[in-house]
């Protein structure tokens, strides 16, 4: 049984590439979307931080440890790392700054990065979050290639449905 965790900052292509593996037969969370998220003081004050609802992603992980099935989980939260040991697989979806920007200006399934104050912040965790990220990634695709070779790639790490 094979989890990955696909991760990376917004505009990368996280929940477009989940949708795709999804058609394909994979088991796919994306917990952007549902309730998968808590929302915690951030460690410096300066707001809230999403965090993934620990014992609902233990819960999710343990029941494909048993079913044996391919598990893609997509997000970027900042405890993450706590489940670093339970993924074969941590992808970092990565793309320029700049086509970040210019795919969260123009999507329509997210409202996350149209207020200048949101695209302010995409620009400071793409210098602060995304090293990080990249730093704990076993694989790092950019997501500028075409769509069709990045969900081939991650089902080969995934292995048949």
């Amino acid at each position: 049984m094979t989890v990955i965790l696909v991760t990376g900052m917004s505009g990368t292509g996280k929940s477009t590439v989940l949708e795709l593996l999804g058609r394909r037969g994979y088991r796919v969370v994306d917990t952007d979307y549902g309730d998968w998220i808590e929302h915690v003081p951030g460690s410096g004050g300066d707001g809230l931080e999403p965090q993934w609802r620990a014992d609902r992603i233990d819960a999710l992980i343990a029941s494909h440890e048993r079913s044996g099935e391919p598990l893609f989980i997509g997000g970027t939260v900042w405890n993450q790392g706590r489940f670093r040991s339970r993924f074969d697989e941590v992808v970092l979806l990565s793309v320029p700054l700049d086509v970040m920007l210019d795919r969260v200006a123009r999507r329509d399934t997210n409202p996350f990065g149209k207020a200048p104050a949101e695209r302010d912040r995409i620009v400071a965790d793409a210098a602060v979050v995304e090293p990080m990220l990249r730093s704990s990634a076993t694989v790092v695709v950019d997501t500028r290639r075409p769509l069709v070779d990045v969900v081939d790639q991650l089902a080969s790490l995934a292995g048949p449905v």
